[in-house]
């Protein structure tokens, strides 16, 4: 059996022009599938000494936490329209109180804050569309 290579050269060609992962060609009895690898590879530069330099005042070292969404939907930060917000930056939150609200299909999914601590950040605004995994809060 004799391989068109310029099936699989367009095929690619899509991949890269659609963002695509993924892709698959039938025709009679012939099959081809090409995918590529979602692997990153991370390149380090090495900066030459002169940046490497770097002074002790200006190493800060950030210990605060991200908490992400759970589930993708819509951020709600209060328990109704016009309603005193569940977190304030600057606020005291412990371990279990909510941060907000996160509503997928009519359901109204509360995301409980997973540590003690201080509101540092709040990622999202009302009635935003979250992702899965989203950054919504970020907690000292």
């Amino acid at each position: 059996m004799k391989i068109n290579k310029n099936i699989i050269k367009e095929l690619n060609d899509y991949l890269e022009e659609f963002n695509l992962t993924e892709i698959e060609y039938t025709e009679k009895d012939v099959k081809v599938k090409v995918s590529k690898s979602r692997i990153s590879k991370n390149i380090e530069t090495i900066a030459p000494d002169s940046e490497r330099k770097i002074l002790k005042d200006e190493i800060s070292i950030d210990n605060s936490k991200k908490i992400t969404s759970p589930i993708i939907g819509t951020a709600y930060l209060a328990p109704e329209p016009g309603g005193k917000k569940f977190i304030e930056i600057g606020q005291k939150i412990k371990k279990g109180d909510t941060i907000m609200i996160v509503e997928a299909m009519k359901t109204m999914n509360h995301v409980p804050s997973p540590l003690d601590g201080i509101v540092k950040e709040i990622s999202v605004e009302d009635g935003q569309p979250v992702e899965f995994g989203q950054i919504i809060a970020t907690i000292d």
